[in-house]
């Protein structure tokens, strides 16, 4: 079973079950345990999971953190557990905080067995960060965070890249925060920011009032504009990857709504897709890594331009397929088993990559 099915498993579980976990014992047993050992460790070994691990703060004696993980006998995280559907407060994190600061764990979790809150020492080395670096929601699994949760499993385990990625994760998540407020409520600044680019007049408190709701209809007809001109993209282009030809006039609304239907991205294709990112992360910008999905294919691109395909996945069938663009764009199809073996076509993927930054193209 792949990761993300065991995740898939365990999330339909905690959904029938998540009313009847009253107590945190209960929330231990029938879901956290389960996630550690999603994540490969054997949580009956106490070589690899030591549950009521013994953190001493200070003065404080016996203070207790539920779950260490253990890796060639080092402290790799720590599990801070409560009770299902408990509020999973500052105050909770600042007990994870002592025992984060007396141990040699770079990772430490909070959790209620449905949310996961990750943290680190981002900020300043061996004192756990306010914010968490991720948080992962069974419940309601957003499938870019699959390959990242993936990297804290047994067998990819890689401290110094994880470390690595969740700096760049941690600010990420606090700057979709931040957009997402000002979308919601525009503060003054950000307003005025906008504001003072597009109108010479004097910002008075009539024309900022103005101006705030201009601000926030702006934003969303912006986001709405993006996404619709992402799917007509996607419908247009051709199976043999040629450009697309967003001409007004050229198919009705409602055909290109069906043709939209009938094209299904699957929690498979996405997982693939964060993997090559992931593989192409030392020689590109991810930024730069797009995706469009077809009828036939699921395409990977390199500045989401069709004259520069990275790689395509052909996963609806018993055989997986990637086709491979390293020999002049003429594609090489290469069977797969499961997508772990995505990372056995690393040096491809990057000679890829580098083929198209070293010679000049046409914009896609």
């Amino acid at each position: 079973m792949d990761f993300i099915e065991k995740l898939q498993a365990l999330s339909a579980k905690i959904q029938k079950q998540k009313d009847m976990i009253q107590t945190e014992e209960a929330t231990k047993n029938a879901f956290i345990l389960p996630f550690i050992s999603a994540l490969g460790y054997e949580i009956f070994d106490p070589m690899e999971v030591i549950p009521e691990f013994t953190a001493d703060v200070g003065i404080k004696k016996g203070e207790k953190v539920d779950y260490a993980i253990m890796q060639d006998g080092k402290v790799i995280m720590l599990f801070e557990c409560k009770a299902a559907h408990a509020n999973l407060a500052d105050q909770q994190a600042s007990q994870l905080f002592r025992y984060f600061s007396v141990t040699e764990a770079r990772i430490a979790v909070l959790t209620d067995g449905i949310i996961y809150r990750f943290y680190s020492d981002i900020e300043k080395s061996h004192k756990m960060d306010a914010n968490p670096f991720m948080e992962f929601n069974m419940l309601d699994i957003q499938e870019y965070l699959v390959p990242e949760l993936k990297r804290l499993t047994k067998q990819a385990f890689n401290l110094d890249e994880i470390i690595s990625v969740a700096g760049e994760m941690k600010y990420s998540r606090e700057i979709k925060r931040i957009i997402s407020e000002e979308l919601s409520a525009p503060t003054e600044d950000f307003v005025r920011f906008f504001a003072r680019r597009v109108y010479k007049g004097i910002l008075t408190q009539s024309v900022r009032k103005l101006f705030t709701s201009i601000t926030r209809k702006a934003f969303t007809q912006f986001i709405n504009e993006t996404i619709n001109e992402r799917l007509r993209s996607a419908m247009t282009a051709s199976s043999q990857g040629a450009p697309a030809q967003n001409q007004p006039g050229t198919g009705s609304q409602v055909a290109e709504e069906e043709e939209i239907e009938r094209i299904t991205t699957t929690p498979e294709e996405l997982e693939g897709f964060y993997i090559v990112k992931a593989i192409l992360r030392d020689v590109v910008d991810p930024a730069r890594i797009a995706h469009r999905d077809a009828k036939s294919y699921f395409g990977i691109l390199l500045d989401d331009n069709n004259r520069k395909p990275i790689c395509r996945f052909s996963f609806d069938r018993k055989q997986k397929f990637i086709t491979l663009f390293d020999q002049e764009e003429q594609g090489t199809r290469v069977p797969i088993e499961k997508l772990d073996d995505l990372y056995k076509c690393a040096a491809r993927l990057n000679a890829t990559v580098a083929k198209y930054d070293n010679r000049p193209t046409h914009p896609g």
